[in-house]
């Protein structure tokens, strides 16, 4: 019978054993981010039958490579959660294989398509394609990451990952056909084919982020 929530229990060893990781990622990786992307998770889980368990241990266990090299992130991550003992008390080994894939496979410039429903899943939630956070969240990592850029530098790198990743001819795929996705990433295709427009969004997320963080 398929179930709406996940396990209380593991919900509860998620919540206290590796939610609170991402409080040392950067905030564009950060709980926030997580929680949002176990929330669309789950709702893609009900829609397309997935199991709920394990859509739930993957959203939660996606980022945890940041810990090490962002680069290779997703493969650090695929390792974290194979290797958790912790996770045999709900998956079979054959579980916990295409939930490690699935992490592997969610990051948005990966060259193939994910090798199962979990990892399209956790590959689409993980678009966070809103494009008020796509923007806050590249301003956000470029201000955490590259502290020696001035506020053209800032633009620059900002500007060259908008149209590298979410342009009409940017790197990202989405895996999901009629997901919510698709709407948000034309609305943020608009903004992006207008510099004008881009630029102002940018000016205007950069001013706030750096006065609350006190930087200028």
């Amino acid at each position: 019978m398929m179930t709406h929530s996940p396990s209380l229990d593991l919900v509860e060893f998620v919540e206290t054993n590796i939610l609170p990781q991402y409080a040392q990622f950067d905030r564009a990786h950060n709980l926030e981010h997580v929680t949002r992307v176990i929330r669309r998770a789950i709702e893609l889980a009900h829609t397309t039958g997935a199991e709920i368990n394990m859509v739930y241990a993957i959203a939660a266990y996606h980022d945890l490579g940041m810990s090490g090299p962002r680069a290779i992130h997703h493969i650090t991550g695929g390792k974290i959660l194979a290797t958790d003992q912790r996770l045999r008390r709900w998956f079979s080994p054959e579980q916990i294989k295409i939930m490690r894939e699935a992490v592997e496979d969610h990051r948005a410039s990966a060259s193939h398509a994910p090798r199962s429903l979990y990892g399209k899943i956790i590959a689409e939630a993980d678009r966070d394609i809103v494009p008020e956070v796509v923007l806050r969240r590249t301003i956000e990592y470029g201000l955490d990451n590259y502290p020696e850029l001035d506020r053209e530098g800032h633009w620059q790198r900002f500007r060259e990952h908008m149209d590298s990743k979410y342009s009409t001819h940017g790197y990202i795929r989405l895996w999901i056909p009629g997901s919510p996705n698709e709407q948000k990433l034309n609305e943020l295709r608009n903004i992006i084919s207008q510099p004008s427009l881009l630029r102002q969004q940018f000016d205007q997320i950069f001013d706030r982020l750096s006065n609350e963080t006190g930087r200028t």
